[in-house]
């Protein structure tokens, strides 16, 4: 459905940020990309969604096509109507407008206008806690529900694929847990695509079909979940386990150097 190769990104003509990446999210599927603060994850889904103008960002060489079709020349707009939805990392909700009208605002671009009352309701289901909310100024819902919210916003677009940023960044655990279980939900129950950027790395495992690892603007590992939870240097670097299974010490972990063979 998508593939990004070879891509290459340039913020203020000046910074190299995206440095030959290459990805592909097969059509029904959710496809993790995990790694560390700066590695180019949010990057990548602003070439994707085709956000990166706004912040003087510029793809200068490969291609993004989404099902057979180049789009990374298209404005953010087009491309939401192409089937695309990025989920900003840090939720982005309007604070000012209640939870019923930020679904509406996610239902924008959208010309079946007559079913947009019963989508709203769909979205209910998923997160009852909306619509115990639904005339609540969004500003004031905890960080979990702001959470809810721009994932079911994205829902109101009928998206072919959304790109979810960060979407434990900042919740309790218990919290991250229901929404990774919604997620699944979404694309199993929906057959919505999705590509999950998340640090977080053992929920998005869990969740994947398929998972990629970025270093420095670069995919350095790629592969099935399960083989990639068995990888010595993914354990230690990600899940924070040493060889025999046992988690390292935030002081042990603080003084990690990446081995050269990581980006061999």
């Amino acid at each position: 459905m998508l593939s990004l190769n070879n891509i290459e990104v340039i913020y203020n003509d000046v910074i190299l940020v995206l440095k030959g990446m290459s990805l592909e999210v097969p059509q029904g599927k959710i496809v993790a990309l995990l790694g560390s603060n700066g590695a180019g994850k949010s990057t990548t889904l602003k070439a994707v969604s085709g956000l990166l103008k706004p912040e003087d960002g510029e793809v200068t060489d490969g291609s993004i096509t989404f099902e057979g079709e180049d789009i990374h020349h298209l404005d953010a707009a087009d491309i939401v109507r192409r089937g695309i939805f990025q989920v900003m990392e840090g939720r982005r909700v309007f604070e000012h407008l209640d939870v019923e009208q930020n679904l509406l605002a996610g239902s924008y671009t959208r010309s079946d206008r007559g079913q947009i009352k019963a989508d709203i309701e769909a979205v209910y289901t998923y997160f009852p806690r909306l619509k115990e909310r639904r005339r609540q100024e969004s500003g004031y819902l905890s960080g979990g529900e702001q959470q809810m919210l721009a994932i079911g916003r994205a829902m109101m677009a009928k998206p072919k694929l959304i790109m979810l940023d960060e979407p434990s960044l900042g919740l309790a655990p218990l919290l991250v847990r229901d929404i990774f279980d919604i997620i699944t939900r979404i694309n199993k129950e929906q057959g919505t695509t999705i590509l999950l950027v998340e640090q977080n790395a053992r929920l998005a495992l869990d969740a994947a079909d398929y998972a990629y690892i970025m270093e420095n603007g670069r995919i350095v590992l790629a592969g099935d979940p399960q083989q990639l939870k068995d990888n010595a240097d993914v354990r230690e670097f990600y899940l924070g386990l040493n060889e025999v299974g046992t988690r390292k010490s935030y002081r042990d972990v603080k003084h990690y150097k990446r081995r050269k063979r990581w980006l061999s």
